[in-house]
């Protein structure tokens, strides 16, 4: 047998065992079971009497054999993942061509002529207003100067001029952004993903209708999956049990000093305490009379 078909069994049907399902489709996978969980079938069964698997232990159980299970659409799966895995490189491809193709126009219109129609205005209505100031200063100094009906004359040119290309900037304004509004987003094949939503749909019905819910069937009198156990902990020993005995604890020896409480120059060895009386002697007194 080719090493790349393995077969393994499904309720007792051999069937090719396909890749792992991808991480990303894992919870599609857990939504399909949920709503299996609720079909008609699955609830009269688990109502049923008799001993069986409750839902909770059917979808652990499911859960852990994912992989199994989800092999009875094996086709509907590797169709949708493809046409995905196409889409998305689609997607790069014109993502990738569509930074290009704005930096190459970013770097083409930053020319003459769109500086041009930006500058065009201001130097056009600040040339007007120099001109049109001196022009009436002029005519008001002699009204019949022909110079100054001139100046006048090319101020209001000037300012016609600047309306004319600010005319020109907005129309182009206006066309640039009509082009990029009408043009379609890169990245976007519209028909590779309404192929690639139609796989998804199919392998959605073929999971639900003949992966999960035969085998949901077929598991309802098993035994129900054991959980990974935690790591137990050590209990402490029972104060209470028979046979356990405390931990036995003496008093630090300490001896008391001597019956006087003294000891001797070393601190060992006790010594009797030594008194002395003070001596008195009264004082002697004469009489006056001997005197």
């Amino acid at each position: 047998m080719d090493q790349s078909t393995s077969v393994t069994e499904l309720n007792g049907v051999p069937m090719t065992n396909t890749p792992h399902l991808l991480a990303e489709d894992r919870p599609e996978f857990e939504r399909i079971l949920d709503e299996a969980l609720r079909d008609g079938s699955i609830v009269e069964s688990l109502r049923a009497p008799g001993p069986h698997l409750n839902s909770e232990q059917l979808r652990t159980k499911t859960l852990l054999a994912a992989d199994t299970v989800a092999a009875a659409a094996a086709s509907e799966y590797e169709h949708y993942t493809g046409l995905r895995a196409n889409l998305r490189q689609s997607d790069d491809s014109s993502v990738s061509a569509g930074g290009l193709s704005t930096r190459l126009h970013s770097e083409d219109g930053a020319g003459f002529f769109p500086v041009l129609t930006v500058l065009t205005p201001i130097l056009a209505w600040a040339a007007a207003a120099v001109l049109l100031l001196i022009g009436y200063s002029l005519r008001a100094t002699d009204p019949e100067l022909a110079l100054g009906k001139a100046v006048v004359t090319a101020g209001w040119i000037s300012i016609a001029v600047g309306i004319a290309a600010l005319s020109v900037g907005i129309i182009g304004l206006l066309l640039t952004a009509l082009r990029d509004g009408s043009a379609m987003p890169y990245g976007q094949d519209r028909q590779l993903s309404d192929d690639v939503a139609e796989a998804r749909l199919a392998w959605h019905t073929a999971l639900r209708d003949r992966a999960i819910l035969p085998y949901l069937h077929g598991n309802l009198d098993s035994e129900p999956a054991l959980s990974p156990q935690p790591a137990t902990r050590p209990t402490p020993p029972d104060l209470l049990s028979p046979g356990y005995s405390t931990a036995s604890y003496s008093s630090p020896g300490f001896t008391s000093p001597g019956v006087e409480g003294l000891t001797d120059q070393e601190g060992r060895q006790p010594r009797a305490a030594e008194f002395s009386s003070p001596g008195y002697s009264p004082p002697g007194f004469t009489n006056p009379d001997e005197g």
